[in-house]
């Protein structure tokens, strides 16, 4: 019986399937499954079981795998699910003889130890995935059972994880007792699929992990803050679920939705919980509470939880203040369908998982505080409400629960074929047709076809919700000539008709180029949607040059970018809807032959054309982070590269905005290099975060006086430009790694290092998260020769060794160094004793006279090997006389001399600062110290445009010769002047 509703599905023929596999193939896994049966003495499988059993095995090598390991669940895994006794508590306890069934009577739970734990989670888990997954091949189980047996699943694994932790941990640190002196157990909240018992074959858990009150642990032999015990309760749920042994995993991990992400603590108090949600909650969070629920905790804790949740996430009022924040969700989700090779992916691509749940949620945030039958958290309850209370027609919700399921099944079998948790649609021929007969689809084209038909009623859907009111039509005339000259692309007379009314200053050499353009072979080999598309553009783009100064520059630089999505003409389609877009990008075009060439490499950045709300308003700081956390909780935490690939995109796409606003005039320079900076630190911190999370899952956690430190004791430093807040738009970083670990402890994990190795290895990971090249290019060029010892150095040093080294090794040129130097992200204590070792070093009392000598002999050496001016060249804006380095090499001087009697001068390390509190000591006069900040702010925006026109830092000598004049005089009377 098809218990899934799709009717034209059917059970594909045992010889059909066979068909996919060699007779030596099928043989050896024939082989496999009776040589396993033969070792278990007394196991008897009749070969009626063994035939009816192949079509799941050969249609799954994860099945096959479990059976070869477990032949004795051949007698009865083919039981339909359905007439299965979900998972639970009593039954896991029990045993595997009562596993799927109802025990009678009490069962306590078993006296095992942590590995005996861990290894019948992982057991209890296999048991039921090959039961699913035959259910799911055998059609024999609704996607409602099937997804809310795997959602038990995991409520039984994370309750009997902490059941056993709490009672492992009562004789050393008893209990931990509200106010009412009742026992309180850590409150694990289930978010996403997991919340609405909608979990898939192959997922991995969102938790949120809370507990009830704050208070210290009594009647154990040591006490601990509640805070401390739930958190060490909530690693060793972490470790029972997601640590891979011998027996595989239980569930995947991911706390990434928790408050602050990777960077909150791992476990907070309900208070501390509502506070954050009322005060800082986003309206991403909103969305991503929707589902959540307690899983863990007692009755108590889900009506405190509930109290808490439905408040923040459902507004009594219509709520027209979410309509913006769930458009901006929905472009950033177009914006991602748009990604090269995303189509493959049904959950994400168009017209895929995200987009049904995306439709439903909307209505839910937009609705649901005046209509209590949306408060529902599974998809399939909350659809039919849509209907019957006149948000949908009742034929948009029939298309989206048939659509939904239908994509939920292809879903559970690209999962259940391996257990990995993927949604992308295979490229091999036996793979696609292997997907095909496990879905019960007859080939690979009656699924690719079925599945089409369903994504795009899906999509039509999806951009049906929340219109963005724009309507943006072109001449219909133009758009005909267009077409015509796409068909003659030689005949340079049509172009010149159709850009006549252009005010060009050379219309012949412009017929040209677009003649050339259009003849390419690029062009040529578009499909005739593309072609279509580009005629529109091109349409909608002379419209709009008429009133263009210089037009024939704007083309020039826009021919490339026409060029670079030729085959992914969703980027013309989001340009001629969007003529705002087309003034942007010939606006920004027009200013920077950069911003060109950015747009041309990376088309995706089109996208941030669209809202000028955002592209000429950059992200704060706190923004940034919060944008990026956004982004990349929307990827498999596991998934290092598609990380790596969204931060690369995201620097991008924030590094455009800024230069947006800097070449608009809305961002002054110090406020650009601002932006900048804050970008570095932001995505500093998340790779730090990353690459601790990576080797904490590898190594464990290191640790001091054998307890396990839950958090990264180090900090990246900055030098140069980024420890001066002075980035530009191609700076590189200059990093030194700092840490503070317990020398003598080693990680307490299962392939333990010592903290040093695991420090060490930690640097290593961050600098390659850095500088590694993906298809979205690298993060950030890493300099770390200025580390105590340079290249010969350790990689990273203890704060110890670090201050050692300042105080008895370190040059001078180092101690300058060190006046621009700060911490851009990690530990926060380590980064205030960093502060004072810096304080400290910088506050000696030095020799003046041999100070002045060593800074002087060092300018001269890098003027000597690194300035480049010339006659004919022009005026090196870095280390020609009378430039920046001269500015800055006068400011270190005085900070080294004189912060001992001047603090302030020590307190910041940007240039700007330190030059104003010279100033207010009274080493310099407000009006020479006015010249010398203005002629710094301008030698750096004169870097900035030349970046932006890609062009070095050589520049005309005319175009700055007053500013130079004036500080090499400054710098002569300063090398010339004897020391007081």
């Amino acid at each position: 019986m098809n218990h899934n509703k799709d009717d034209h599905l059917t059970l594909i023929p045992l010889s059909q399937v066979q068909a996919l596999f060699s007779a030596e193939q099928l043989d050896i896994k024939r082989q496999a499954i009776n040589d396993a049966v033969a070792r278990r003495i007394g196991l008897e499988i009749s070969e009626q079981v063994l035939a009816q059993a192949e079509r799941v095995w050969l249609l799954s090598d994860y099945v096959h795998k479990q059976l070869c390991r477990s032949p004795q669940w051949l007698s009865d895994f083919l039981i339909p699910a359905e007439q299965l006794v979900a998972p639970n508590l009593a039954q896991f306890y029990a045993g595997e003889t009562y596993w799927g069934q109802a025990p009678e009577g009490q069962v306590e739970a078993p006296d095992w130890d942590e590995k005996t734990l861990m290894q019948q989670l992982r057991r209890y888990r296999h048991w039921w995935m090959t039961r699913l997954i035959a259910s799911d091949v055998e059609q024999t189980v609704t996607l409602e059972t099937l997804t809310a047996h795997l959602s038990k699943l995991a409520d039984v694994a994370v309750n009997a994880s902490q059941l056993w932790s709490m009672k492992n941990y009562l004789s050393l640190y008893g209990q931990a007792l509200d106010s009412q002196g009742q026992p309180q157990k850590l409150i694990v909240i289930g978010m996403g699929k997991l919340g609405g018992f909608e979990l898939n074959l192959s997922s991995d858990i969102d938790l949120v992990f809370a507990f009830r009150e704050h208070g210290e642990t009594q009647g154990g032999k040591k006490s601990l803050s509640h805070q401390e015990y739930f958190t060490k309760i909530g690693q060793k749920l972490i470790q029972h679920l997601d640590q891979v042994n011998a027996e595989g995993f239980v569930f995947r991990v991911d706390m990434r939705l928790r408050p602050f992400g990777q960077s909150g603590a791992l476990v907070m108090s309900m208070d501390s919980l509502e506070n954050y949600y009322q005060d800082q909650g986003r309206d991403w969070e909103r969305y991503a509470m929707i589902k959540a629920r307690v899983m863990a905790g007692d009755g108590k804790d889900i009506l405190e939880f509930e109290a808490l949740r439905r408040p923040f996430v459902y507004r009594k009022y219509l709520d027209f203040g979410a309509i913006g924040a769930l458009r901006d969700l929905k472009s950033m989700i177009a914006k991602e369908v748009r990604r090269k090779g995303i189509e493959h992916n049904i959950k994400l691509g168009e017209g895929g998982i995200r987009e049904v749940e995306f439709i439903v949620q909307a209505l839910q945030i937009l609705h649901g505080g005046r209509d209590q039958g949306l408060q529902k958290p599974a998809l399939f309850k909350v659809l039919p409400v849509l209907s019957d209370d006149g948000y949908l027609a009742p034929q948009q919700v029939q298309d989206l629960l048939e659509s939904y399921r239908y994509l939920r099944r292809v879903e559970h079998a690209l999962q259940g074929y391996a257990d990995e948790q993927t949604q992308l649609l295979p490229t091999s021929a036996s793979e696609r047709e292997r997907l095909a007969y496990q879905v019960g689809e007859p080939s690979w084209q009656a699924l690719h076809d079925t599945l089409w038909q369903y994504r795009h009623k899906v999509h039509g859907n999806f951009q049906q919700l929340i219109d963005d009111g724009e309507d943006n039509s072109c001449d219909a005339s133009a758009q005909e000539a267009w077409r015509m000259i796409l068909k003659q692309p030689h005949d340079t007379h049509l172009i010149a008709e159709a850009i006549e009314d252009i005010a060009w200053q050379d219309p012949d050499e412009v017929s040209k180029q677009l003649g050339q353009f259009l003849s390419s072979r690029a062009v040529a080999y578009m499909q005739p949607i593309g072609q279509e598309r580009l005629a529109v553009f091109l349409a909608a783009l002379m419209t709009c040059l008429p009133d263009e100064a210089d037009p024939d520059l704007v083309l020039q630089r826009i021919i490339p970018i026409m060029e670079a999505v030729t085959r992914r003409t969703a980027y013309l389609v989001l340009l001629s809807e969007n003529q705002s877009a087309i003034v942007h990008l010939i606006g920004l075009c027009r200013e920077s032959v950069w911003f060109s060439e950015m747009i041309s490499s990376s088309p995706a950045l089109l996208d941030e054309l669209l809202d000028a709300n955002t592209l000429f308003s950059p992200p704060s700081k706190a923004q940034m982070a919060q944008e990026l956390r956004q982004i990349l909780l929307r990827l498999p935490e596991e998934d290092e590269e598609a990380h790596m690939d969204a931060m690369r995109r995201f620097r991008r796409s924030i590094i455009m905005r800024i230069a947006a606003c800097d070449i608009t005039g809305i961002l002054p320079l110090m406020k650009v290099s601002d932006h900048l900076t804050w970008l570095a630190e932001v995505l500093l911190e998340q790779v730090l975060q990353q690459s601790w999370h990576y080797l904490t899952h590898r190594h464990g956690y290191p640790t001091r006086d054998q307890e396990p430190v839950t958090y990264p004791e180090l900090v990246i430093v900055g030098y140069g430009k980024s420890g001066g807040i002075e980035l530009g738009y191609d700076s590189d970083l200059d990093l030194v790694f700092i840490h503070n670990a317990a020398t003598n402890g080693s990680t307490d994990g299962a392939r333990s290092v010592d903290n040093l190795v695991f420090y060490t290895r930690l640097g290593q990971r961050v600098i390659h998260l850095l500088t590694s090249f993906t298809s979205a290019g690298r993060l950030y060029e890493v300099d770390m020769r200025l580390r105590p010892s340079g290249n010969s150095g350790l990689l990273v040093a203890s704060l110890e060794s670090f201050k050692d080294y300042q105080q008895k090794e370190a040059w001078v040129w180092e101690h300058q160094a060190l006046c621009r130097a700060r911490v851009l992200a990690g530990n926060p204590t380590l980064t205030a004793q960093f502060d004072q070792t810096r304080a400290d070093i910088l506050a000696r009392d030095r020799d003046r006279t041999e100070l002045k000598t060593e800074v002087l002999k060092m300018r001269e050496k890098m003027r000597s090997h690194l300035d480049t001016s010339g006659v004919d060249k022009g005026f090196d804006l870095k280390q020609g006389a009378g430039g920046i380095i001269d500015i800055e090499f006068m400011v270190q001087y005085m900070v080294l001399a004189w912060s001992h009697r001047y603090p302030a001068l020590m307190a910041y390390s940007d240039n700007i600062r330190q030059l104003e509190a010279a100033a207010e000591s009274g080493l310099l006069d407000a009006d020479k110290v006015d010249k010398m900040k203005e002629a710094y702010t301008f030698y750096r925006a004169t870097a900035h445009r030349q970046t932006l026109q890609k062009q070095g830092r050589l520049v005309p000598v005319e175009t700055l010769e007053e500013n130079q004049a004036l500080i090499a005089q400054y710098w002569e009377t300063f090398a010339n002047q004897p020391c007081d």
